[in-house]
């Protein structure tokens, strides 16, 4: 699976997008038919502390799956967002399976 890292007005460093890659990488053991993903990275522009935004979309057979999530950090973020899509993922498999 591919996964495309972007984000917006700023460099990311190799740390965090290892993060992400490895996070993003793992929904594909719950779901294989997965074609790619683009996770996009930006900052909030308000003074509350969670002002970092992760957004994943995750693109499936037929459609997209998307979550966005906001923390004070990517990491925490991206975690967050990973497990919306996970839980999105099973109930995509059970809608499919006829469940």
């Amino acid at each position: 699976m591919k996964v495309m890292i972007n984000a917006v007005k700023f460099k990311t460093d190799r740390k965090l997008e290892d993060f992400i890659n490895e996070k993003v990488k793992k929904l594909s053991s719950n779901y294989t038919d997965i074609i790619g993903s683009e996770v996009i990275l930006k900052l909030d522009n308000t003074e509350d502390l969670d002002n970092k935004v992760a957004e994943i979309r995750l693109m499936i057979p037929g459609n997209d799956l998307f979550a966005k999530k906001n923390c004070k950090t990517f990491e925490g973020a991206t975690d967050q967002a990973v497990e919306a899509l996970r839980k999105q993922l099973i109930k995509h498999k059970e809608k499919i399976r006829g469940i």
